[in-house]
């Protein structure tokens, strides 16, 4: 199983973005998939979740409103849509896969990773 990230840029406070992270493998429609972030100096957060299906998501307080995870089951990508950006946005954002399959938020559940994409919202 392979993640591909991609999306990510230098875009002005209140811009959009949208992030795709493409899957390889079979069996991508089984899988419940997430977004994190990593900022310099800070830990890895979560960022949004989906279900298998895509009817059930899951968001950060940080960006309710704001952000919308999103996927297509028959392209094998899960995508983030970023609106409204602020410069605490700025970090390396992660796709994953979670291992066990459950609708949830802690990055430890999550074996598969892609490799990162980098957002910069400047003020």
């Amino acid at each position: 199983v392979q993640l591909q990230a991609s999306g990510g840029g230098l875009v002005q406070a209140g811009g959009s973005l949208r992030l795709s992270c493409a899957v390889s493998g079979r069996s991508f429609s089984e899988y419940v998939m997430g977004w994190f972030r990593q900022a310099p100096g800070k830990e890895r957060e979560f960022v949004a979740a989906i279900s298998r299906s895509g009817v059930m998501t899951d968001h950060a307080e940080s960006v309710k409103g704001r952000f919308a995870i999103s996927r297509d089951n028959a392209k094998n990508t899960v995508y983030l849509q970023m609106n409204s950006l602020k410069p605490e946005d700025t970090a390396v954002y992660y796709c994953a896969r979670n291992s066990r399959n459950v609708f949830e938020r802690p990055s430890r559940w999550y074996d598969y990773w892609g490799q990162g994409t980098q957002v910069t919202v400047s003020s």
